[in-house]
């Protein structure tokens, strides 16, 4: 006789309260599918990356819109992923009460350097469940970035690769991102 393995999923709303009580790690950490997710360290370049676009986007949406670099969102009640960058709407109290929602975002970036295939793969449909209307996934490896967006019914319905010599082009906020500029240093 086999026994059969249950696993405990955990709510957003219990995942936070493990965090505040100190249990789980400050970073580290993701819920996703009610499950406790350990992180990819943040390599040399991830970081270098993050911080470049981070710069960019706040300096291309100025009052637009919101910046936040490595800031956890609410997908669903069992999921609350933390993405490299989102790009959500402009509120003047900067989100203090409330959860980010999908409903709230512009954009959601990645940045991959040991993980592009969780990010493209995972990530993407994770994030087009969740309604999260554009998405890319920046290739350190490759040099390009992987762009997604009008999410329906769990999936994104475009998506393209940028290269070197190219254009990137938001599609739900005005954001133009040159490929050739993001890949040098």
């Amino acid at each position: 006789m086999s026994v059969q393995i249950q696993r405990r999923l955990f709510t957003v709303s219990e995942y936070n309260k493990m965090a505040e009580a100190g249990i789980l790690p400050e970073r580290g950490v993701e819920l996703i599918n009610g499950e406790i997710i350990n992180m990819s360290p943040i390599g040399i370049r991830h970081n270098a990356m993050v911080s470049k676009l981070n710069r960019f986007l706040v300096e291309q949406v100025g009052q637009n819109a919101l910046v936040f670099p490595q800031c956890a969102f609410m997908a669903s009640e069992f999921t609350q992923p933390e993405p490299d960058l989102a790009l959500a709407k402009f509120r003047s109290d900067y989100y203090v009460n409330a959860m980010l929602r999908s409903t709230d975002l512009f954009l959601l970036i990645e940045v991959s350097d040991t993980t592009f295939n969780y990010d493209n793969k995972v990530k993407r449909d994770l994030y087009a469940t969740a309604g999260v209307s554009e998405y890319w996934v920046v290739d350190l490896n490759k040099q390009k970035v992987h762009a997604y967006w009008d999410s329906q019914e769990g999936s994104y319905q475009n998506s393209k690769v940028y290269k070197k010599g190219e254009t990137l082009y938001a599609q739900h906020v005005d954001l133009t991102l040159e490929m050739d500029w993001l890949w040098t240093w």
